[in-house]
């Protein structure tokens, strides 16, 4: 299903006058601050969308196809993102999972996603489950296995994926492993993380030059004793070892409760071994749930380090950090929560560029921690969604994209094209 620009004008009209409204109360609030120069950040600040997040996902329990309509290849995949890229104007890139989303004709792809203003983001390949006519098992690990056969496969499947990728135009490979063991003794952990570092280091010599390696980290699951890149300091040794094209990847469902993840992005930041995010948000461990549904102010923290730290080091917000959501939608239209997701993204960066860096640099040298709290605190309630709002409106997107997505009723029209029983390829 294709949104016309005429539908995007239609639906915007009836909600202008609010609109305008409301962004004019905000430029006498906030008069003393560029916001015409912020718009403009947030109108080029884009997401990625991870092309398993297209369908309903599940738990180790069960996975229910409550939604209908999903996409059944890459292609309309493809269409999904361009869809959401329609309605907010920030989707402009697809993450695709191999050998969950196999391509066929790479060119024919690249042509298609760019009839839909998209690009192809970090590549991931999938070494934590067994796949089809594979001779070897990923039971015990799969770059860190004893068996260096084992090993030998998860490195030339990762290989292949950059292959892919390179194809696609893509410009990194997110590794991320569920390498680990489950009980006191089942492993040595300086073997396996010296297995781990020699299987990295075979993929990562098979790099393009203006590559990245991405290391994720997971502090548990599937194995619940111990995980071969456990935490960000494990991610950071292999990255550090690895060289300058290596980089952590931070995924905020992957840490223990009340983590300081905005404290670990950072440091990350300042040692130059940052490389990107997946967002979602958790309540416990690791729920992926909706970015910012659980923690708003934790998210609006941890872009408040982003944009200090990125502007420190002359960073480009756009390009120099990979930005990808990674969620699983049990219970919702994964259409309409990454809509949610990429909207509290915006409103956690646009609250970062707002903060006041002079007045906060002078109250943590004056060791005043009430005032630090305090002007964090008052751009964190402040409400700027409508500069959000304003930043869609310019690059030709809905004001309120989910409105907009369910007066065109997109998920019955979906389910009419593909069909109420589809189910959409990986999770």
């Amino acid at each position: 299903m294709n949104i016309d620009q005429n539908q995007i004008e239609k639906h915007n009209d009836a909600l202008i006058t609010s609109h305008h409204r409301k962004l004019n109360f905000l430029k006498e609030e906030w008069s003393h601050i560029d916001l015409e120069s912020i718009i403009q950040k947030l109108v080029d600040f884009q997401i990625a969308i991870p092309s398993w997040a297209l369908g309903t996902g599940g738990t180790r329990f069960g996975r229910f196809a409550i939604t209908g309509g999903e996409p059944r290849t890459i292609e309309e995949k493809i269409e999904d993102v361009g869809l959401l890229h329609a309605l907010n104007g920030a989707s402009g890139a697809i993450s695709l999972h191999i050998p969950w989303d196999i391509p066929q004709n790479a060119e024919a792809l690249k042509t298609l996603a760019s009839g839909y203003g998209l690009k192809f983001d970090a590549m991931n390949s999938n070494t934590f489950q067994d796949q089809a006519g594979s001779p070897h098992s990923y039971k015990f690990g799969s770059l860190q296995n004893v068996n260096k056969a084992v090993r030998k496969q998860a490195i030339e499947h990762n290989i292949e994926v950059i292959k892919q990728g390179i194809a696609l135009g893509s410009d990194a490979l997110t590794v991320w492993l569920a390498d680990g063991s489950c009980f006191p003794g089942q492993l040595n952990f300086r073997n396996a993380f010296e297995n781990t570092l020699e299987s990295l280091q075979e993929i990562y010599a098979a790099l393009p030059e203006d590559w990245k390696m991405f290391v994720e980290y997971k502090a548990f699951e599937p194995n619940f004793y111990s995980t071969t890149v456990g935490d960000w300091g494990q991610s950071l040794l292999y990255a550090s070892k690895l060289g300058r094209k290596a980089y952590t990847l931070v995924d905020l469902g992957h840490h223990l409760p009340n983590a300081n993840i905005e404290q670990i992005v950072a440091l990350l930041l300042m040692e130059g071994k940052l490389g990107g995010f997946h967002f979602n948000d958790s309540k416990y461990g690791d729920d992926d749930l909706t970015a910012g549904s659980i923690k708003p102010y934790q998210l609006f923290l941890i872009f408040n380090e982003l944009v200090e730290g990125m502007d420190a080091k002359g960073m480009n917000h756009v390009k120099d950090l990979g930005w990808m959501i990674d969620a699983s939608h049990n219970v919702k239209d994964p259409l309409e929560d990454l809509l949610q997701s990429v909207e509290a993204i915006m409103i956690a960066y646009a609250q970062a560029l707002l903060v006041d860096r002079k007045a906060l640099n002078a109250a943590q040298n004056n060791n005043d921690v009430a005032k630090a709290q305090e002007i964090l605190q008052n751009t964190f309630r402040s409400d700027f969604r409508a500069l959000v709002a304003e930043a869609r409106l310019r690059a030709n997107a809905a004001l309120s994209p989910i409105s907009l997505y369910r007066e065109l009723s997109v998920r019955e029209n979906l389910v009419k094209t593909r069909g109420l029983g589809t189910v959409a390829t990986g999770l």
